[in-house]
């Protein structure tokens, strides 16, 4: 079996076990979305969904967050660790939305990188939830997952892993696939393929992932 009829096979496998290919985060608009991930970098979804409710209410559009100033943004952000420079980066990503694209996020990866704080994971996911573009999104989960399929691999050590792998997803992964397939790689990634154990036995995709036939 090729990389390629391997990918297909996960793909088609991983939309029955899970069909509903949705972001964990909770948002209303493309804004609070990109914000959303901003907060998520060395912080889990669910914190991120504790913070934000808040943090939107104060400050429920674009003009509101420009008009803030880092300090009060930070208070809403306490808990999701690194506070000072994710709330300066908001505010510094906002004032660039605002002033240097009309309001409007970015469609492509190569603009939404030049944006305060966000890096390829976000700028990937932006364009696939938000403009229904390809989406390759490579957080811990699809690192750890796509190696243990068989799918991607990095060396150790080795610099700039998730760029790596996301170059390596688009040779196997379609691209009108992409951004649902990411979704379920968290979604799998906490069910059953954690980073302490997978659990092999209760997965079914034993017969196409290369942790379980090698």
């Amino acid at each position: 079996m090729t990389k390629k009829e391997r990918a297909a096979l996960i793909v088609e496998k991983m939309k029955e076990m899970y069909p509903d290919a949705l972001c964990s985060l909770q948002y209303s608009d493309p804004l609070q979305l990109i914000i959303a991930v901003v907060l998520s970098a060395q912080c889990t979804d669910e914190r991120v969904n504790k913070v934000t409710p808040a943090l939107f209410e104060r400050f429920p559009d674009l003009d509101a967050f420009c008009e803030a100033d880092a300090e009060e943004i930070g208070k809403y952000i306490h808990s999701c660790g690194f506070y000072n420079s994710k709330s300066k980066n908001i505010l510094a990503l906002c004032q660039t939305v605002k002033n240097e694209y009309g309001g409007e996020l970015p469609d492509t990866i190569e603009e939404l990188v030049k944006l305060p704080g966000v890096g390829r994971k976000t700028a990937n996911l932006i364009c696939g939830d938000v403009y229904g573009k390809d989406g390759y999104v490579v957080d811990t989960h699809m690192i750890r997952i796509s190696q243990r399929m068989g799918l991607c691999s990095v060396k150790e050590g080795e610099s700039n892993p998730a760029v790596k792998i996301e170059m390596q997803l688009r040779k196997f992964i379609p691209e009108s696939e992409s951004s649902d397939f990411c979704h379920r790689i968290v979604l799998h990634g906490r069910a059953l393929c954690t980073a302490r154990k997978a659990k092999c036995e209760e997965c079914a995709l034993n017969e196409v992932c290369m942790k379980k036939v090698k």
